[in-house]
Formats: C-alpha cells, sequence, structure tokens
C-alpha cells in the first residue's frame, strides 16, 4: 500500500514537473527576424532589397543568355520535319481497301 502510493505520487510530480516545463515558450524565429502576428512583418532593409534585385538579374540574364546562345536546348537539336511529307505506312495507317469499311 505504501510502495503504490509512493510510486503514484511520484509519477504525479513528474507529470508535474513536465507540464510546467510545458508552459515555458520557446523562442521562436530566434535569428531570422522579428515574429509578428496579424499584422505585415516590417520591410526588408535596403542591403536585403538590392542584394535580391542582383540575384534576380543575374540569373535571368543566365536564362537569357543561355536561350540566345544555345537555342537547341528549347528547340531540339534535329531540324524539324514536315509532318505532312510522311507516307501512311510510315504512320502506321492501314491502306483503305482493308479493314470493316470496304467501298
Amino acid at each position: 500500500m505504501l510502495g503504490r502510493t509512493l510510486l503514484t505520487r511520484a509519477l504525479f510530480t513528474k507529470t508535474l514537473k513536465d507540464a510546467a516545463s510545458n508552459i515555458k515558450q520557446v523562442k521562436r524565429n530566434g535569428s531570422h527576424g522579428v515574429w509578428t502576428y496579424r499584422v505585415p512583418p516590417p520591410p526588408a532593409s535596403k542591403k536585403i532589397v538590392y542584394l535580391a534585385e542582383v540575384l534576380g538579374g543575374i540569373c535571368w540574364w543566365w536564362i537569357l543568355y543561355h536561350i540566345a546562345t544555345e537555342p537547341e536546348h528549347i528547340y531540339g537539336e534535329w531540324p524539324y520535319i514536315d509532318p505532312s511529307t510522311w507516307s501512311d505506312e510510315e504512320l502506321g495507317i492501314p491502306p483503305d481497301s482493308n479493314g470493316p469499311l470496304k467501298n
């Protein structure tokens, strides 16, 4: 009886300690700026804005430069073949004399 009471008391105090540690709020976004709720976030610094603009410009330059100098990546490396020059045999179309709709 005494052992059971000590065991329940020990478990109860352990759960109280766990509950007390859960009450403490963990610091959120510790080094990632200011945390806001239902208000607009503070604007980014001019340094961050300029850095983002420069990196975006470099990315677009890279894309447009390679489209202009290596269009094969978009259009393909081989010349475009006109599909109207293909025969029915090349396309796998059976002759009109075959099939259920004979004349």
